[in-house]
């Protein structure tokens, strides 16, 4: 009997192929990076963002550096009338999910991530880039629809087992948001071995969490440190009159004004109280002014089951929708102070702990304007910051019994052009207070009055709170894509193979064909280029197939036009004609695959041949001047070149006292080598005069004739002035 009920429970899991013995260390993890948005999800259950340097996490906008929103998602469980499998009794038994509790309450038991199709490797002059990341898939399904499926699974020693699965899409509407799916189900197994310790009911579960976001950690830089993990967050709900709504069919039509109804929370960046400057959207005060902090993070409900019998969504949950003070929450310790357990259910029926929590519009009900400079950890004084706090149940679970609750995860904003136009505008008018401005406003009338007046800030604080909007379409396609069945139009799959390969007057492209190519719809290949950095503004620099002016489909191009000693960036995408997406999941036309399956990350150069003569090395620029660094190498400021150098040279590089500071061999038979113009000791160097002494270090004989150019050996100095 017990063997059939444990194969029967087994079967309901889903995880037939997995040994019963499996368990993993609370560490693991596994990273999804195929969209606008990445995480990681953690093997036991949840997540809690720090990374023992930074808060890490739902990165969004992921074309760029330190734009981590993430946190900490608290996930608490509750129950009544429980006794464990040391046969002690509890009126209340809890669990909370944190890694400190791996091994005591909580038993990982899978993880792993499922994708479509194989991940493509990604050359640069015949580095594989990609490899780091091709151990982030453990199996493929080429039947699955997501792009990405993660599939994790946590006993508890409430005999509570959790299978939590995210679905993600490259799709470039649906790139911005992750389905979760969450099954609890009374297994009775409460630790990591196949063994079922209860056969009980589990009575009165109630289920909760409490979501906080820093959106985001780039922000932090200028609204200051606290806001790392979230301390400005405000958040905000929609949904109360979802009861009214559930039944109703949306579109990509359908106005954002009528979405008010969907079942949701989000967050973003508030105002820090020490700051002197309305710090809504962190402007980067100094430098252009920039907007680092954009975004809008949160959580809609797609789905709670009304009952393990009932599998219809039921529109009276959640229970509680709201915030909460992040870090006010019982705690359980030990796992043997009943009294912390009663108040943690107690928490979670939806009574705010001490007080400091509600289901009203946070923001809302605490400012009365978009330019009120309200901190908002100063209502509550909680220094961990607000949560998003959602919580469900009470459900009654027989053996074997199963509850299905899903939720879809977002993140959406301006975009970087806005946030660098509009942040440019509101310095402007910082930098000149008294002067009046006239600014243009998102619906497209303007306003004019000085930075004085508060007139820059309420133009800033309209962009940025276009936000709102932005997440309410991110809620509305996930919830169209999960009531569909993930019928979303798909598009079609990137090359294989994708090379970037340095030469000495083209950087040459080529690319293996995209297995969508068989398909009626396929249209052709992208190819985009950024000069510089990586995480910039890309610029479509070829296409071919349909609708393009190369009709033929080709696999290489010669990228002609880049200039000596600049870096330069690729990434191609795969697109459709557009025939498959009639607009009604997501805006119509045509389809491209993800840029993150074939994005070089890493620079490719002309690369010039070497000098011909020891004696032709010249050092570019100058002198180096700081003040001039924008007009040497695009967006590489900090940058100087040895040009015409040997193909095959070391070059120590010497203060004017003769101290040496740096060694850079050169090693790839081209005739340049750039130096960041920092020390072996990691220090920027200082302003002064610099000596390099360039030394070959092995024969080489021009490539035509065989003719030695220089010995090894040979060598030959020159100097250089760096002015700061």
């Amino acid at each position: 009997m017990k063997t059939r009920m444990l194969t029967a429970l087994i079967l309901l899991l889903g995880i037939q192929s997995v040994p019963l013995h499996a368990q993993l260390l609370g560490t693991e993890k596994k990273y999804v990076r195929i969209g606008q948005l990445q995480s990681h999800f953690s093997s036991y259950g949840s997540e809690r963002a720090w990374n023992n340097k930074y808060y890490e996490g739902l990165r969004w906008p992921a074309d760029y550096s330190y734009t981590d929103n993430a946190v900490i998602k608290r996930f608490w469980l509750g129950c009544s009338d429980f006794t464990d499998a040391e046969g002690r009794y509890w009126s209340k038994y809890g669990i909370y999910f944190a890694a400190d509790y791996v091994g005591k309450s909580l038993f990982p038991m899978e993880l792993k991530q499922i994708a479509k199709f194989p991940m493509p490797h990604v050359y640069v002059d015949g580095n594989d880039i990609s490899a780091p990341y091709q151990g982030d898939v453990d199996d493929i399904n080429p039947d699955q629809i997501p792009d990405r499926i993660v599939v994790n699974v946590v006993n508890t020693s409430m005999g509570l087992t959790i299978k939590r699965i995210i679905y993600a899409f490259s799709q470039q509407y649906h790139d911005d948001y992750f389905i979760k799916k969450f099954v609890f189900i009374n297994t009775g197994n409460t630790d990591y071995d196949d063994e079922i310790e209860l056969n009980t009911p589990i009575k009165g579960l109630r289920i909760g969490w409490g979501v906080r976001y820093s959106v985001c950690r780039e922000g932090s830089f200028y609204i200051g440190g606290t806001q790392s993990w979230g301390q400005q967050s405000w958040v905000t709900r929609r949904g109360e009159t979802y009861e009214d709504h559930y039944q109703q069919i949306i579109t990509e039509n359908t106005p954002i004004s009528q979405l008010d109804w969907l079942r949701c929370g989000f967050s973003w960046a508030g105002q820090k109280a020490s700051n002197s400057f309305d710090n809504i959207g962190a402007p980067d005060i100094l430098k252009t002014g920039r907007l680092t902090a954009p975004q809008m993070a949160g959580i809609v409900i797609l789905h709670v089951d009304k009952s393990p019998q009932d599998r219809s969504d039921d529109p009276e949950q959640p229970v509680t929708l709201g915030w909460h003070a992040g870090d006010t929450y019982p705690k359980l310790g030990d796992m043997i102070d009943e009294g912390q357990m009663i108040k943690q259910y107690t928490m979670l029926s939806g009574v705010p702990y001490q007080g400091l929590g509600g289901t009203n519009r946070f923001f809302e009900d605490n400012t009365s304007s978009i330019t009120d400079r309200v901190d908002p950890s100063t209502i509550h004084n909680d220094g961990g910051g607000t949560n998003l706090w959602v919580n469900y149940g009470p459900f009654d679970l027989a053996p074997g019994d199963s509850i299905v609750i899903v939720e879809a995860e977002g993140v959406h904003g301006l975009n970087r052009q806005m946030c660098e136009l509009i942040g440019a505008r509101w310095k402007e008018a910082k930098t000149y207070p008294s002067r009046s401005f006239e600014f243009e406003l998102p619906d497209g009338s303007s306003i004019s009055g000085t930075y004085n007046d508060g007139v820059a800030d309420y133009f800033k604080n309209s962009w940025v709170y276009t936000g709102w909007d932005s997440i309410m379409k991110v809620f509305a396609r996930a919830k169209m894509n999960y009531d569909s069945g993930f019928d979303i139009p798909q598009p079609p799959q990137p090359p294989t193979k994708f090379e970037v390969l340095s030469g000495g007057d083209r950087i040459s492209l080529k690319w293996e064909p995209s297995p969508s190519e068989d398909q009626a719809d396929f249209g052709g290949y992208r190819i985009f280029r950024a000069i510089g950095k990586p995480d910039t503004f890309y610029t479509e620099i070829f296409a071919c197939g349909k609708g393009t002016d190369h009709p033929q489909i080709v696999y290489q191009f010669d990228d002609t036009t880049p200039q000596r000693n600049h870096a330069y960036y690729y990434y191609i995408t795969a697109f459709n004609d557009g025939s498959n997406n009639d607009g009604t999941l997501n805006p119509p036309g045509p389809l491209s695959s993800s840029k993150y399956y074939t994005w070089a990350t890493e620079p490719a150069y002309l690369q010039r041949q070497a000098g011909r003569s020891i004696n032709d090395v010249r050092i570019v620029p100058n002198p180096y001047n700081i003040k001039a660094r924008e007009l040497n190498f695009t967006l590489e400021p900090n940058k100087i070149v040895f040009m015409n150098i040997p193909a095959y040279c070391r070059i120590s590089i010497y203060t004017e006292r003769g101290d040496l500071i740096q060694i850079l061999e050169h090693t790839d038979g081209s005739g340049d080598e750039s130096w960041n113009m920092v020390t072996k000791t990691r220090q920027t160097v200082v302003s002064g005069i610099y000596i390099a002494h360039i030394e070959v270090t092995k024969d080489y004989y021009d490539p035509q004739t065989g003719e030695l150019l220089y010995r090894a050996g040979d060598s030959v100095v020159r100097k250089f002035v760096i002015i700061r």
